[in-house]
């Protein structure tokens, strides 16, 4: 982000972040052919093999001018911010850190119910095999890369923001179609078109957390606020399984109250966050 221009960051944003729909997609179509073959073990085995691009990134990917003039500017002027995460919490900057961290949390919320459980709730409690399952997941995901894109370009026209709230929104209205039904169709119809709103939220998080912050502490917020999140999202699968089980109900519900849950902190903590298409990404020291 901080290599690419400003007047198309945002579209290229969701070009990166909706790669990761390729890979699901992937995924799923290895699940649905081979999982019987090779179980989850073989699964995890397949998973672990693009790491190995670490290698090539390691050694041949620069790293961007912003950064190094700014480290160049930072010595120089002998005002090195040595402890980045302390700078995150500090008058300035504390607003947004936290403003960043719910939306982040959000996200996480909001991702790991739509996806996290729907396979298992497709088998477990509607009882479908594993080829039914991986079909409406691979065209999902299909959806995810596409339509990420596009809310990236509406994020260089609109603003960062509303091409994460308007999809949020519309995700709530969407849900029930594939939950509150055991009608195959529906279920396969409404998750698919789940892709193009709920799974492509996402458009905006390598460039919005970008700009929000400076560069002298933009990896670390960057990785913060993102991480932070991601715990979040891990307790999903738990607190999901956990109603279902306690209150035999199903996953269906604690999934959708997890989706409205999720959305609903994105749109919260975006109306009062602040806005940043347009901005350069620039070398000077702003907090050193």
């Amino acid at each position: 982000m901080e290599s690419w221009p400003a007047r198309s960051r945002g579209f290229m944003s969701g070009i990166l972040q909706g790669s990761l729909g390729i890979g699901f997609a992937l995924s799923s179509l290895i699940y649905g052919l081979f999982y019987q073959y090779i179980g989850w073990r073989g699964m995890f085995w397949l998973g672990v093999l693009p790491a190995l691009a670490v290698l090539f990134v390691r050694r041949n990917v620069k790293e961007p001018e912003v950064w190094v003039e700014n480290r160049r500017q930072q010595r120089l002027q002998r005002r090195e911010v040595r402890v980045p995460l302390i700078r995150l919490f500090r008058r300035g900057l504390l607003a947004n850190t936290l403003t960043a961290c719910w939306w982040m949390a959000s996200s996480f919320i909001l991702y790991y119910s739509l996806i996290a459980m729907f396979a298992t709730h497709l088998q477990k409690d509607l009882g479908l095999s594993p080829a039914l399952v991986a079909t409406p997941v691979l065209f999902f995901n299909l959806l995810v890369f596409v339509f990420t894109s596009f809310w990236g370009w509406i994020g260089d026209h609109l603003g960062r923001r509303w091409a994460m709230i308007i999809p949020s929104a519309v995700a709530v209205l969407i849900a029930p179609f594939y939950l509150l039904t055991t009608n195959l169709a529906w279920i396969v119809a409404a998750f698919i078109l789940q892709g193009v709103f709920g799974g492509s939220v996402y458009s905006q998080q390598p460039t919005y957390l970008s700009e929000r912050f400076p560069t002298e502490v933009r990896a670390t917020a960057v990785g913060f606020c993102f991480h932070q999140g991601a715990i979040f999202g891990g307790f999903v699968p738990i607190v999901l399984t956990f109603f279902a089980e306690h209150f035999k109900i199903g996953l269906a519900v604690p999934m959708l109250a997890g989706t409205v849950l999720g959305a609903g902190g994105i749109v919260a903590s975006l109306l009062i966050s602040p806005e940043t298409r347009g901005k350069d990404l620039v070398a000077d020291l702003e907090v050193a």
